[in-house]
């Protein structure tokens, strides 16, 4: 054996060698190659080269150039040749050709590098030869560099010393080894013979039958060969089984199953008697020996019994885990109570109330001491069962484990209430019906936190369940304690949210002002998980207008309805003012940059986020409709025939953003009878759905004739809100008229005070065609004669005076070409004028100017409601004497 390995060493160094000679010889042959085709390429490209072989003695100039190249670059010779092949340089030692051959100088002269080998006095050669161009390509000599091949003999011989050494390393190691292995194979075996093989035996099967773990063998023919005193008496097999078969031995099933069928099996576990029994069954035929299979049984009763309490507390943290992460999912008081009876029945609980203080349902604090509870959550317990469903008040026992629970605060087990019917019940009727039912065992758990009692949960168990213990009563604490926190945790949810609505609706509109200038429904709907900022408005303003407001602050919470209400209000006050809607939203857009700037330097406040805003203003006299808009979406029109289109307003920047920028506006004339359609966009866009489809969902549910104002707003919400929204919604819906031509009379007013008492005449008599009684005639005719003359007096033409009567309203307009507007003020004694503006003050219910492109109007609204009986009538004198200084 070992001269064979020897010989192997020895073949393989032998082979060894000669692929060494091989491989030096091509790396030579390849390293002269490409070092004598670099060297030429760059003597043939060095400047100068063109110039000297064009020189009156080309040797003088190369042949030093050449020396350095050689000594140099390691290379054998360098020679270089003009066009014709005529060596300009001397013949280094070797090289007696002096002129190119034919081929060769031909392959230069096209272009092309030529190589080849070539054998002199020193050896092999490999020569490459270059073509040298001037500077327009054309080829004028050539350099040829020859490289000397390496000995490839003497390289191997370079490397024979090692490859020699490591061979003969080899063939020690080789020798080594075997020795030691065949010394190792000894020690192992330790020289036995035959005899003291068996005695080894003889000593392994003692231990196999004294090993606590049983080991049964059989044959293919399913008769037992060897069975360890552990599994004889894990089986309680008679003393004589050898050689029987399985089928003949008194074996519990599943054992005589698996040992008569001789199928594998692993870790399977069987109840032998007392016993439970971890069976493992394998067959012999993979190891070598006869066929059979081979049991092996281990006593698993303890650890069954370990395992099983193990199982329980995994199955209680189960319950835990998945209580974290199910209840408390909303901030909704009810729901928290449903989720923790949706984890412990069935898993934990055979049925699970919850009752809550009735003051936490509302979000306040609970009272101290027992609080007065309702039920909330209440899973099935059948009919007849004597279980309060939720929605019931609950009253305590005050000897029950619920008052004692709540008055430790810890939860109370009671493990069997059969005994004691009820003090746990609402009533003894109760308590019967429950025992009947099957309700065995009980633990009452109060929902504590922070020092307050939020309510009870009450856990039970019926039927074949076994009764709660001291694991389970620690399981139910850790239930509680988590549920207590997310009960708190939604009443004060609860308590922030009930806030921010009331507040929010405190600061939208009750009802809307009592007008007939258009038929207006609107709805409000607040977002799913907070207020906001939404906020619509109807403000009727003089001379048959009336404004239409929508707007949406950005965010939701306390914060958004604040500002929603400061940016109503100010809309209130800048129209009031009648303001046209540019303007309005201008003075707007700085109130809500002073507002940011104001809640900027505010260190705990979130600053203002912006706001958008549309404001129309609709005359009812002419059909004309003024829109402007900050941010907001576009508003829908319905024309009567039920066609539909989004308005083309101008957008502004949001408020508070526009950095000052003007404001545009729309002027669109609406046919009397048609929709017009505001809103916010939480109507139309939502994270599941784009603006552009909410648009044209909202396009289908207005394309609809014949509707009223509140048809609309049931089709619109019907078609586009979810069922629950993510943003608050508002929407407003205006159905157009038009004042009667008949009720407005218009004057075109000369500029001379001669005619004031013919315009008086006139608008007597058109009053007299209205039915109008003479009170309100004599009061118009002063309130006309002070206008037109103050007109006439003081202000440019052209002047126009307009009298109109709608709903309850009479309404006197003077209009003019100046700008300067009247201011009411005290005249004394002594000056002749000054009073009248007072007098119009007196008689009017509400007077006011109002700008336009041309000039500005002065305008006065008297209440055709007749005045109550004891109302004193004051006259003219008796106004006048009351600004009369004597008597101050």
């Amino acid at each position: 054996m070992l001269l064979l390995q020897v010989a192997i060493v020895v073949l393989l160094t032998v082979g060894a060698v000669a692929w060494m000679v091989l491989m030096f010889r091509g790396d030579a042959a390849d390293d002269a190659a490409g070092h004598s085709l670099g060297v030429a390429e760059s003597f043939a490209q060095a400047p100068g080269m063109v110039a000297a072989l064009g020189s009156d003695d080309p040797e003088a100039v190369l042949q030093p150039r050449v020396d350095a190249v050689e000594e140099s670059s390691a290379v054998d010779f360098v020679s270089v040749y003009d066009e014709h092949g005529i060596r300009q340089t001397r013949a280094a030692p070797g090289v007696t050709t002096e002129r190119l051959t034919p081929p060769s100088l031909a392959s230069l002269l096209a272009g092309d590098t030529v190589q080849g080998h070539h054998s002199g006095p020193r050896g092999e050669v490999v020569r490459t030869a270059v073509p040298i161009r001037d500077s327009d390509g054309t080829v004028v000599g050539a350099v040829n560099v020859g490289v000397l091949e390496r000995n490839a003999g003497a390289q191997v011989a370079q490397q024979l010393p090692a490859l020699l050494g490591t061979a003969a390393a080899a063939v020690v190691a080789t020798t080594a080894g075997t020795t030691l292995v065949g010394r190792r194979l000894m020690r192992r075996t330790r020289g036995l013979s035959t005899t003291e093989i068996m005695r080894l035996y003889e000593h392994h099967d003692a231990v196999l039958h004294a090993a606590r773990e049983g080991v049964v063998i059989a044959d293919d023919r399913r008769r037992l060969l060897l069975v360890n005193d552990e599994a004889q008496r894990l089986l309680d097999l008679p003393a004589e089984f050898q050689g029987r078969p399985v089928r003949e031995l008194p074996l519990a099933a599943p054992v005589a199953e698996l040992l008569g069928t001789g199928r594998e099996a692993s870790d399977e576990v069987h109840l032998v008697g007392s016993r439970v029994l971890s069976v493992n069954q394998r067959s012999l035929d993979r190891y070598g020996v006869p066929s059979g299979t081979v049991m092996t049984l281990r006593d698993s009763t303890e650890l069954q019994e370990v395992s099983g309490r193990a199982e329980a507390a995994a199955a209680r943290l189960g319950v835990l885990y998945e209580a974290s992460v199910a209840i408390g999912t909303t901030l909704s008081v009810t729901r928290t109570a449903e989720e923790l009876a949706e984890v412990a029945v069935p898993r934990f609980a055979d049925h699970v109330t919850v009752d809550l203080a009735e003051s936490v349902l509302r979000g306040n604090e609970p009272p101290a001491g027992v609080p007065r509870l309702r039920r909330v959550a209440a899973t099935s317990a059948g009919p007849g069962s004597g279980v309060a469903p939720a929605g019931e008040p609950i009253g305590v026992q005050p000897s029950g484990p619920q008052a004692a629970g709540l008055a430790s605060r810890q939860a109370v087990l009671t493990s069997d209430v059969r005994g004691t019917p009820g003090p746990w019940a609402q009533s003894t009727e109760d308590a019967r019906r429950m025992v009947d039912h099957g309700f065995h065992s009980l633990i009452t758990a109060p929902l504590a936190t922070g020092g307050s009692v939020l309510g009870v949960a009450d856990f039970w168990r019926s039927a074949d369940s076994r009764p709660f213990d001291a694991d389970d009563l620690a399981l139910v604490s850790e239930l509680a304690a988590h549920t207590a926190i997310c009960v708190d945790n939604a009443r004060r949810y609860t308590r922030e949210h009930a806030l921010a609505e009331t507040l929010q609706r405190s600061l939208l509109p009750h009802s809307l002002p009592d007008q007939s200038l258009v038929d207006v429904a609107h709805r409000y709907l607040p977002a799913r998980d907070g207020v906001g900022g939404d906020w619509f408005d109807v403000i009727p303003l003089p001379g048959a207008r009336v404004a239409l407001v929508v707007g949406d602050v950005v965010g939701h919470g306390l914060h958004a309805a604040a500002t929603m209400g400061r940016l109503r209000t100010a809309v209130h006050n800048f129209s009031a003012l009648d303001l046209p809607p540019e303007e309005l939203l201008g003075h707007l857009d700085e109130l809500a940059s002073r507002i940011d700037g104001a809640e900027g330097t505010e260190g705990d406040s979130d600053g203002f986020t912006g706001a958008t805003c549309l404001y129309a203003v609709y005359d009812a006299t002419s059909g004309v409709c003024v829109l402007a808009r900050s941010g907001h979406p576009e508003p829908a029109l319905v024309h009567p025939d039920g066609t539909v289109e989004y308005l083309n307003v101008p957008v502004s920047p949001p408020l508070g953003l526009g950095g000052g920028m003007p404001f545009e506006t729309a002027e669109v004339t609406l046919p009397e009878g048609s929709r017009l359609v505001l809103y916010t966009d939480g109507l139309v866009e939502d994270r599941v759905r784009g603006i552009d489809a909410g648009l044209e969902a909202l396009r289908k549910a207005l394309a609809r004739r014949d509707r009223s104002s509140e048809e609309t707003c049931q089709d619109v919400l019907g078609a586009l809100l979810p069922a629950r929204a993510n943003d608050d919604v508002a929407l407003l819906v205006a159905r157009t008229r038009l004042l009667d031509p008949s009720r407005m009379a218009e004057w075109d007013v000369p500029e001379d005070p001669a005619v004031v008492a013919g315009i008086r005449a006139d608008v007597t008599r058109r009053l007299d065609a209205w039915g109008l009684d003479e009170t309100l005639s004599f009061n118009t005719e002063l309130v006309i004669s002070e206008l037109v003359t103050n007109a006439i007096r003081y202000a440019t033409g052209p002047i126009r005076l307009r009298v109109l009567t709608y709903h309850d309203s009479l309404v006197c307009e003077v209009a003019d070409g100046s700008s300067t507007s009247p201011h009411l003020r005290r005249a004394a004694t002594t000056d002749e004028g000054g009073r009248g503006l007072f007098l119009v003050a007196q008689f009017a219910q509400r007077w006011g100017t109002r700008y336009t492109a041309r000039g500005k109007v002065i305008w006065t609204e008297q209440s055709l409601r007749r005045p109550s009986p004891d109302a004193q009538e004051a006259t003219a004198d008796e106004l006048l004497d009351q600004w009369n200084d004597t008597a101050w």
